[in-house]
């Protein structure tokens, strides 16, 4: 039985997006709203998947989110920068799950999940995985190869 992938753990990923925590993502508590880790997953969610989809071999296909979770794990505060970890936890026929943890100085403050489906938006129908963004994403999950070094994104 495969352990399953620890979505808190900084060594689950190889592809990050940096993300500007904002003043206005505090609330009245004085913490990280948590509609704001939304849009952290969401700017990461974009960054892994965006890459997939090659304009030219690709065309007419998009993808849409299907389903989101979130588990708040610690409070987090501005200012600063959010790494948004992304990878595959799973590959369907025409849908995908991919993993997101949401770290502040190395420390996990929330993981997400996110069910995205594969969809060519002119004709409004769900299609099946391209083959060779599944042979990329079995043979990679993390996306190392377009992924970058959480300390290099910490550089930057």
């Amino acid at each position: 039985m495969t352990k399953p992938i620890d979505l808190s753990d900084t060594n689950s990923f190889n592809f990050w997006t940096p993300v500007t925590i904002r003043f206005s993502d505090q609330d009245e508590l004085g913490h990280i709203n948590n509609c704001s880790y939304l849009a952290y997953v969401e700017a990461g969610r974009v960054a892994f998947l965006g890459g997939l989809l090659h304009p030219v071999n690709h065309e007419g296909i998009d993808l849409i989110l299907a389903h989101i979770s979130v588990d708040y794990l610690k409070e987090g505060h501005y200012p600063g920068t959010i790494e948004v970890g992304s990878r595959i936890l799973g590959l369907g026929n025409k849908s995908m799950t991919t993993g997101y943890g949401l770290f502040i100085n190395n420390e996990c403050k929330a993981t997400a999940k996110c069910v995205n489906i594969y969809f060519r938006p002119k004709t409004r129908e769900t299609i099946v995985i391209p083959p060779d963004i599944r042979s990329q994403l079995e043979t990679d999950p993390m996306q190392s190869a377009r992924g970058i070094n959480l300390e290099k994104s910490k550089k930057q």
